[in-house]
């Protein structure tokens, strides 16, 4: 992806692995909005957690740092990202129902 570290960009990230019963969801929206990214986590089935995140590329990068360490007590097995077409629609970050 070749863009400067200001410009407005899109993830969505899945990661998998120990990630129920471990605060995962609420670590995310924590540090989403310390960084200063705007969007939204989700449990996915047993073993996901889904992610959309949108901000400065450098912070977005940095969002993605985070939610591959995940919190104490969470392990995650492996991890996937999709950048998409920046839409805008956020206002802060938060954590959506379960898929």
């Amino acid at each position: 992806m070749n863009t400067s570290s200001n410009e407005t960009v899109r993830v969505h990230v899945w990661v998998e692995g120990r990630v129920q019963g471990v605060g995962f969801r609420a670590f995310v929206q924590r540090e989403a909005l310390r960084i200063g990214v705007l969007g939204w986590v989700r449990n996915v089935g047993y073993d996901t957690v889904e992610a959309v995140a949108e901000g400065e590329k450098e912070k977005v990068s940095q969002f993605i740092r985070v939610m591959v360490r995940g919190p104490l007590g969470s392990r995650v097995d492996d991890w996937r990202e999709e950048w998409e077409t920046v839409m805008g629609e956020f206002r802060g970050f938060r954590v959506r129902a379960s898929a």
